[in-house]
């Protein structure tokens, strides 16, 4: 069991033949079952072309029709990413990844406010995860990303975190405990993207395969604060937590586009004490989070 992708995901890569693309394509690919999972690829002026066997389709409405793929990835340069974005919601497909980073606020605006009145008008939820994020990755199974598969180990801990590197980094931890991991997912850190911490602790939650979460945060918005607040009525497993930026100044953005901190309680303190309070362990240092993840294990 796992969490949105599992080796019976069928993924189409949108923007399969720039660099990028390929590469990563590559490597998903090579990655457990990634030679039966990544079918299809997007490019609207080489239709009928491959990549390596995998046929492209000049649309993500053909690839899907052709292919019966309900996810994608995307891999477009920010200009065009989120047209991209559109493209596989009116595809109604189940399920897209955005890793690209830099798009603009406005067109990430514009995007998020059609899918919104798409799925108000009735219409078919297509689940957003990024922009700007690392990608997913059920390991022995399937990783859809750019996350080195080689860290990753089949296990039952859940992770999710807004960086990239410190997901990396969880990872790492939590393989070298011996625990492995069920699904570790990056949600990305701009400030208008997709999936949130507190709908992947929903996931987690209701994972029969999952049990415990490391959840890490920035600096920045209200994310961390609402999972927190809604683990502590709902979440029926340990969850330990680390935020990024505690010395971070106010008014100066980190890194991330969505790291700035506009004063409360979107600081990384006050994040802490707020999970804390709510009942979720916490470490000031990256280093400690597996063996933390470890001491709330029963």
């Amino acid at each position: 069991m796992s969490i949105l992708i599992n080796k019976g995901t069928r993924v189409i890569t949108q923007g399969i033949t720039g660099k990028t693309g390929q590469f990563h394509t590559r490597t998903s690919r090579a990655y457990a079952n990634g030679q039966n999972c990544f079918v299809a690829g997007v490019h609207p002026k080489k239709a009928g072309e491959n990549f390596e066997g995998i046929p492209i389709f000049a649309s993500v409405k053909d690839a899907k029709a052709a292919t019966g793929a309900t996810v994608s990835v995307i891999y477009v340069p920010p200009p065009g990413a989120a047209a991209a974005i559109w493209e596989a919601c009116e595809a109604d497909l189940d399920f897209t990844i955005c890793i690209t980073e830099g798009i603009p606020v406005r067109d990430m605006l514009e995007v998020r406010n059609r899918m919104n009145a798409k799925e108000a008008a009735g219409g078919k939820r297509t689940i957003l995860l990024g922009p700007n994020c690392p990608g997913l990755i059920t390991p022995d199974e399937i990783k859809i990303g750019i996350m080195p598969g080689h860290i990753h180990r089949k296990g039952r801990i859940g992770i999710v975190s807004r960086s990239g590197t410190l997901t990396y980094e969880a990872v790492g931890q939590v393989t070298e405990l011996g625990l492995g991991q069920s699904t570790a997912v990056g949600i990305g850190g701009d400030p208008i993207n997709g999936l949130k911490h507190i709908e992947i602790l929903q996931m987690f939650n209701d994972d029969p395969d999952t049990d415990a979460v490391i959840m890490i945060g920035e600096i920045g918005g209200p994310d961390e604060v609402n999972a927190a607040r809604w683990a502590k009525d709902h979440m029926k497993k340990p969850i330990v937590g680390f935020i990024a930026g505690v010395t971070a100044p106010p008014g100066k953005r980190m890194g991330h586009a969505g790291a700035l901190i506009s004063g409360g309680a979107d600081t990384a303190q006050a994040k802490l004490d707020i999970m804390e309070e709510c009942g979720i362990k916490t470490t000031k240092n990256p280093s400690e989070m597996g063996h933390l993840l470890k001491s709330v294990l029963k």
